[in-house]
């Protein structure tokens, strides 16, 4: 099997089951927010925050030091990924173990000093003992992105996410009626739960890959390998990180200090960060899927010197990324409404899923570009990024949310998405000289997209907000296949044309 063929196949698989893993999560969401309503869902999201930067400690960018690493080897020749690999479970235990400890010790003063809200502090405890597994799957999901088998990532995800399904659903039934405290508990329990019984299954079939693949034993570790590739990863992850903790504790605290009650403000943060924000980020799954699989590429090319394989993938990465980003924008704007209220029952998660649609494009063109400039090793520059990025975040929240409410939220994500994508792109055009044509990327897949939308809402009798949850799906697979035969109908005519031509 050719590279070329085992990237698109791996891609496929991985954008397989990350759809299935987000639609699931998307509508697993939707029935939380229907159980413990608009201020769980806010309650959940400020947990999630610290909690996220918990994750972040303890896992301090060693999945894709990992990545990079072996996949450098690899690219070299070079035979060093046992040593590679238990130098970076040492690193990961030593961080999983400090990150646990600092969150069970510290999760009563950032529950009621940081997030101003006792109720989540029962929740951190719990969810801190899911952070050693956390680490240690990292190690584990790096190498099999390093040497191409991604399947028994896959297999990991879809059995991780049945469990947390199931493992919600009965703790829900059982906790939900004690309140919003016992509700969000209840989901950190589901998490905890979930995060060992992956880090088990992951680790059995690490084991039983490494039986089969390894081609030669070698003694020793190489921890000072990885910490010197991870620590830079991880300042920059633990500073945006951090940052990000700070903005979204200060968001319901603006909001409050401009006249909204607790719930109120916790209420409209849910709906826009813990309902809206999941509707924008779901058609990046198959971006997410590729782009996870670019850094190996990338770092492979660059350690063989390969700059012509580097400036096409690239270049094919951007074109592709853009027709696709576009026509999701498109789509996600004009069945905003409808969205919000087939998945949420909500006005407010609809009128924020069409705020934040043009910003889409933006947004995952972001993604993609930063994959490519960690597998170049750019990851310093990206960290210099991603701070000034949460820097201005906090400030923005600051000034803007009093003046503008919650919709200054929404302001401060899409400003920050520009900025960031602007600082990536010409920093990876500077090393990677690729070219992106705008006609072919972005022109003519507006305009399908458009077409598509029209037609589609022209043969469709739409109720707006009224739209059921079947009729909704029939619309979008309509627009969807609109769409593709319009691009097709493109691709033939251009394809006769160049034969003319020739």
């Amino acid at each position: 099997m050719s590279k070329r063929t085992g990237f698109f196949l791996n891609g496929i698989l991985l954008t397989a089951v990350g759809f299935a893993v987000r639609a699931v999560g998307l509508f697993l969401g939707a029935y939380i927010s229907s159980v413990i309503g608009a201020e769980g869902v806010g309650l959940q999201s400020l947990v999630a925050t610290v909690y996220s930067f918990a994750v972040t400690f303890a896992t301090s960018g060693v999945s894709l030091s990992v990545t990079r690493l072996v996949a450098s080897a690899i690219g070299e020749g070079k035979d060093g990924a046992d040593k590679i690999l238990r130098g970076a479970f040492l690193y990961a235990i030593g961080f999983g173990t400090a990150a646990t400890v600092l969150l069970f010790a510290f999760s009563g003063v950032i529950g009621r000093g940081v997030l101003s809200d006792i109720r989540t502090v029962n929740a951190l405890r719990i969810l801190s003992l899911s952070l050693i597994p956390i680490a240690l799957s990292s190690v584990i999901s790096g190498y099999f992105v390093a040497v191409r088998r991604v399947t028994l990532n896959a297999a990991v995800q879809v059995l991780g996410q049945i469990m947390r399904i199931v493992l919600t659903v009965l703790l829900l039934m059982r906790y939900a009626v004690g309140g919003v405290e016992s509700a969000v508990m209840a989901l950190a329990i589901g998490a905890a739960v979930t995060e060992w019984a992956c880090f088990i299954l992951a680790l059995l079939e690490f084991i039983f890959d490494r039986r089969i693949y390894r081609t030669a034993r070698s003694r020793g570790y190489y921890v000072g390998e990885v910490a010197k590739m991870a620590l830079p990863l991880a300042f920059s992850a633990y500073v945006r990180s951090f940052l990000l903790s700070v903005e979204h504790s200060l968001i319901p605290k603006r909001l409050v200090e401009r006249g909204n009650t607790q719930s109120e403000a916790l209420s409209s943060y849910g709906y826009l960060h813990g309902m809206a924000l999941p509707i924008i980020l779901f058609p990046m799954t198959p971006l997410s899927s590729f782009s996870g699989l670019l850094v190996p590429e990338f770092a492979e090319s660059e350690g063989a010197g390969d700059k012509k394989r580097m400036e096409y993938i690239a270049g094919e990465a951007f074109d592709k990324t853009l027709m696709y980003a576009v026509m999701s924008a498109v789509f996600i704007f004009a069945f905003a409404e409808e969205l919000g209220y087939v998945i949420y029952h909500s006005y407010d998660a609809g009128l924020y899923i069409s705020l934040l649609a043009p910003v889409v494009p933006i947004m995952y063109l972001d993604h993609v570009t930063d994959a490519m400039l960690k597998g170049i090793g750019e990851q310093v520059f990206s960290m210099w990024v991603n701070i000034a990025d949460a820097l201005l975040s906090v400030a923005l929240v600051w000034v803007l949310i009093p003046i503008f409410d919650i919709s200054g939220y929404a302001i401060v994500i899409i400003a920050m998405e520009i900025f960031n994508f602007s600082l990536s792109f010409l920093r990876l055009r500077r090393r990677v000289k690729f070219r992106v044509n705008p006609v072919k990327s972005i022109v003519l897949p507006l305009l399908s997209a458009i077409v598509a939308v029209a037609l589609t809402s022209g043969l469709f009798d739409g109720n707006g907000s009224a739209t059921g949850a079947m009729l909704l799906i029939m619309k979008g697979i309509f627009a969807i296949c609109v769409f593709v035969a319009l691009r097709m109908i493109y691709a033939n005519k251009s394809r006769q044309k160049i034969e003319q031509e020739c």
